[in-house]
């Protein structure tokens, strides 16, 4: 299953939020620089999902595609 993640890197506060079409909004504190938004992103969502997750698409974007294990 893919889930779809709008990133807003160098946020105040971590912040996940669920749209109403699945998606999510994801604030985290880590700048997006030598990847450290995105591994922060996909902690944070494995963390909600309670599942892991891996980043497909979106490396250098703030729209990002993660795959995430149904098992």
């Amino acid at each position: 299953m893919y889930i779809t993640v709008h990133a807003e890197p160098s946020a105040r506060k971590e912040k996940i939020e669920k749209r109403a079409d699945g998606s999510f909004v994801i604030h985290v504190k880590e700048p997006a620089k030598q990847n450290l938004a995105n591994k922060r992103i996909g902690e944070l969502l494995g963390r909600e999902l309670k599942t892991t997750v891996r980043l497909i698409s979106g490396h250098r974007s703030r729209k990002k595609v993660f795959s995430v294990d149904c098992n």
